[in-house]
């Protein structure tokens, strides 16, 4: 994929990053090639792969059970909020 000089200020632009002029020639060569390796892997045939769970053949990871192992106490941590609505902790809007 191509990137040119005007990609890369739109995205330092939407980033909110401040590039000197002598970095964006470096960023658009950096990136293109980085979009080049990635468009390689989106054409590598994988359609008779099999999803691993773990990388090392033969070896699992091991999981613990899916259990419950201390009460519920949100309501007590919620005694303690300045402000709560229907269970929620209620934050001031820090964006306009």
């Amino acid at each position: 994929m191509s990137v040119n000089r005007k990609d890369i200020e739109n995205i330092a632009h939407l980033a909110r990053l401040s590039l000197r002029e002598e970095e964006v020639a470096g960023y658009v060569e950096t990136l293109g090639n980085i979009l080049d390796m990635v468009g390689q892997l989106d054409r590598a045939e994988t359609g008779g792969i099999e999803p691993m769970a773990h990388p090392l053949a033969g070896l699992a990871q091991r999981l613990r059970a899916d259990e419950v192992t201390e009460a519920d106490r949100h309501g007590l941590y919620q005694q303690n909020a300045p402000r709560v609505e229907a269970g929620l902790y209620i934050v001031p809007r820090v964006i306009e």
